[in-house]
């Protein structure tokens, strides 16, 4: 019973953190609105989430071996500079329904990566198989709303297959360290390095310091919100899941960001949400149950094999 009731307890944290994530467009369009750029928004949430967990992290600067502090380097470029920065960009060049759906691939991209590594310890099942796609599915018929728009854009798409690609890749490389560090230790390290790798980056698009930006009560209040609770406490949150659900099981969860983010365009923005929309939303919901299902009966049968 105390098993179950922690399991429990990590797929809150990992409902919790992709319901904030869903959030989380409105606080940058904000800030972009206030003249911010979305390289300046990533630098001030990545460094408010770093000087903020310092304190709550032990002092140790860096890692037991140039192997490991080389994959922390990657973790931060992954889960942090390249990932934003890429999907920033394409933002700004595809259309945003375009973005949402191939972004959320980042599930499927994980298990496929996931399967391909621990191939012998891992295979899928038609759940998983079969959950994930309808969930996709679901995703598809929730940012289009009942409005099909779909135009090819290959920079735009292919800059949005890359930041997938990255979130993918993050989940896999955090699996291989979550065993040997403190997961607070982890995420001070992914903060760290996401600012270090965004450095080239700002080289051509330099930060500019403007006090009477920064010091606006509405950009305060979204760069709080997107440096304490977006950044330090959900990526603690969902590297915490990734740890004790296991990377495959936590991604599925990303299908629900488009929910999140329909359900908060029609209550902030007042955007219509379609019957479309709703079969979608059922979809997804369906789609994540039966991936979670497949990926419990797998992981039923292996500690039975084991056991034999």
């Amino acid at each position: 019973m105390g098993t179950k009731n922690l399991s429990i307890k990590y797929h809150l944290m990992a409902v919790i953190t992709v319901i904030i994530w869903g959030t989380t467009f409105i606080s940058t369009k904000i800030l972009i609105n206030n003249g911010l750029s979305p390289v300046e928004i990533f630098f001030y949430r990545f460094l408010m989430a770093y000087l903020c967990i310092w304190f709550f992290t032990p002092k140790t600067l860096l890692s037991k071996s140039k192997k490991d502090e080389f994959l922390f380097v990657l973790l931060g470029l992954c889960g942090g500079s390249l990932y934003f920065v890429a999907e920033n960009m394409a933002l700004g060049i595809t259309l945003a329904s375009n973005v949402s759906l191939i972004i959320c691939t980042a599930p499927l991209l994980t298990a496929f990566l996931s399967f391909i590594v621990y191939r012998k310890k891992e295979k899928p099942t038609k759940n998983l198989i079969y959950g994930s796609l309808l969930a996709l599915v679901g995703v598809t018929l929730v940012i289009f709303n009942g409005s099909f728009v779909l135009q090819l854009n290959p920079l735009g798409d292919f800059l949005t297959v890359l930041a997938a690609l990255s979130w993918a890749f993050y989940g896999l490389i955090l699996r291989k360290m979550e065993n040997n560090y403190p997961t607070l230790f982890i995420t001070r390290k992914v903060f760290f390095y996401g600012i270090v790798t965004l450095l080239p980056i700002m080289y051509f698009q330099p930060i500019h310091f403007n006090k009477d930006i920064l010091f606006r009560p509405s950009v305060i209040l979204n760069l709080s919100f997107l440096g304490f609770i977006a950044s330090m406490l959900c990526f603690f949150m969902w590297n915490t899941a990734v740890k004790k659900l296991g990377v495959v099981r936590t991604s599925n969860y990303i299908y629900v960001v488009p929910l999140v983010t329909l359900l908060t365009s029609s209550l902030v923005l007042e955007e219509q949400i379609t019957k479309i929309a709703i079969l979608g939303s059922i979809c997804i919901l369906l789609g994540v149950y039966m991936a979670e299902r497949g990926i419990n009966l797998q992981f039923i049968k292996n500690i039975t094999q084991k056991r034999i």
